[in-house]
């Protein structure tokens, strides 16, 4: 692999693996450097250079347990645009490694500009950057970044976020558009455009889409039971299971399903639920060009009336009206 100091490239990122990181995130990243890289998708490092490397092995694990092989040094940082760390499954930890810190602290010193994709954001977050900086985190992972940083100023609403030396990813294929995002600054609108065709991409979405769950995230101290519930019900928003089914399916009985959810989201399931297919309709009303019929069918409800009858009853207008109101 070529050191980046070899030629003057128009992008130069250093990537850094933690274990148990998120592939989908990393490769399709990488994958998308790669493309703009050269011409013919040929993959040389003549126009964007990267470096993977590994904190302490060079052998890095992924959260799907496919490992990856690293470069064991990263060589001058300062010759970097951008240090990346691609987090995963590990962000639990309460704390990062000292070495990693003080990587990400040296990195900033040389201006070097700080991405964190997926939940590598944790490691920038404990490295010192939250004082006035937002930072955009998955949906699924808010609870424990708001508990390692109770002061921390975030976001679930976006798909990354540029805060000028710090960009936050929610990771998965939001990954891709950070990188398209970079293409586009470092190596022009047209290479990017050329990265979207090998990649199939019809779209180059900016960071302001929104992150598509549909309920409202419950605290870390939520029981877990009912966080187990919240998921089984998005996973079949479109096909609204029996109360009963997703009981067992959390080990309780109907009884006690309804006092825990009751107790820890104020609403009854059946509440919670119509509340998220809701909440699904009105992102495909913004974010899909689906009829109302479609979007009604969508999001689980008999027919366009239905959907618009419940719609209006918690937004206070027709599902239409919304759609022309929030029109682009």
């Amino acid at each position: 692999m070529n050191s980046p100091v070899q030629r003057m490239y128009e992008l130069r990122i250093c990537l850094i693996l933690l274990d148990k990181f998120t592939l989908a995130a990393f490769s399709g990243f990488l994958d998308a450097l790669r493309l703009a890289a050269d011409d013919g998708a040929k993959s040389r490092q003549i126009r964007v250079a990267w470096s993977v490397i590994g904190l302490n092995s060079t052998v890095v694990t992924s959260s799907c347990g496919i490992s990856v092989n690293t470069q064991s040094s990263i060589g001058n940082i300062e010759d970097y645009d951008y240090l990346a760390i691609c987090g995963g499954n590990s962000y639990a930890n309460s704390s990062s490694p000292l070495k990693l810190t003080q990587l990400i602290q040296q990195a900033h010193k040389n201006s070097v500009g700080l991405l964190g994709i997926c939940t590598g954001s944790f490691a920038i977050a404990h490295a010192g950057f939250t004082d006035d900086r937002c930072f955009c985190i998955h949906w699924n992972v808010v609870g424990a970044f708001k508990e390692l940083n109770p002061k921390a100023r975030l976001t679930s609403d976006k798909i990354f976020i540029d805060e000028g030396d710090v960009i936050t990813c929610a990771g998965s294929t939001a990954a891709i558009d950070l990188a398209l995002y970079l293409i586009s600054r470092h190596c022009g609108n047209d290479r990017a455009q050329q990265v979207m065709r090998h990649m199939m991409l019809t779209t180059m979405r900016p960071s302001t889409v929104p992150q598509a769950h549909f309920y409202e995230i419950p605290n870390s101290k939520c029981d877990p039971r009912v966080k187990k519930a919240l998921h089984f019900m998005e996973q079949q928003l479109d096909q609204p299971p029996n109360m009963k089914a997703i009981a067992r399916y959390c080990g309780l009985s109907l009884r006690q399903l309804e006092r825990l959810f009751k107790q820890e989201t104020g609403r009854t399931p059946i509440q919670g639920y119509q509340n998220m297919r809701l909440s699904y309709a009105k992102f495909l009303l913004i974010n899909s060009t689906q009829n109302m019929m479609e979007i009604a069918h969508t999001a689980g409800f008999s027919d366009a009336a239905h959907f618009s009858r419940e719609f209006k009853k918690v937004y206070s207008q027709t599902p239409r009206i919304y759609r022309i109101n929030n029109e682009v």
